[in-house]
């Protein structure tokens, strides 16, 4: 039952992510709000990567990150290659799979867990992806570009915003 949930939230999801990263643009990539924040573009390209993180979630007991060869590049190309990785681990996982400890590390260090696999899917891939997503919208409203609808109307939809 809740790896149903998690399945179609996942897919509904993917396609405001879609909306935003479409909507970020190639002269706002170097914006940043504040001398400690991340820029436009490297906020985007974090987005893009938390959804190559769902296959070692998903798939390992114990998931080194520092182990990753991600290939950096094109934000909505890299968004679209591990959209389809994550999409294929969470289908390959069970019920049961959801209940099983998982940890992740650096190096030798663990910095998440062990904790079951199903509380890490909400809080680390789901959440973790909606927390930057809000803080995208923000990078976008403060150089005043459009921000798409991705629960209804947006603002500048709306009669106030005309």
């Amino acid at each position: 039952m809740l790896l149903q949930s998690l399945l179609g939230e996942f897919e509904h999801e993917v396609t405001s992510t879609r909306k935003l990263l479409q909507a970020v643009p190639q002269k706002d990539l170097l914006y940043k709000p504040s001398p400690i924040s991340w820029t436009m573009g490297e906020l985007a390209q974090h987005i893009a990567t938390i959804y190559y993180w769902y296959a070692g979630t998903l798939t390992k007991d114990v998931y080194d990150i520092s182990a990753d060869s991600l290939e950096r590049g094109d934000t909505l190309n890299l968004f679209e290659q591990n959209v389809e990785k994550a999409r294929t681990a969470l289908k390959s996982i069970t019920e049961k799979d959801l209940q099983q400890p998982w940890t992740m590390k650096v190096g030798e260090r663990i910095v998440l867990g062990p904790m079951p696999r199903g509380i890490v899917a909400r809080g680390f891939l789901f959440n973790h992806i909606y927390h930057h997503r809000g803080e995208l919208v923000v990078h976008l409203r403060a150089t005043g570009n459009r921000v798409p609808g991705m629960y209804g109307p947006t603002y500048e939809d709306s009669a106030g915003g005309k």
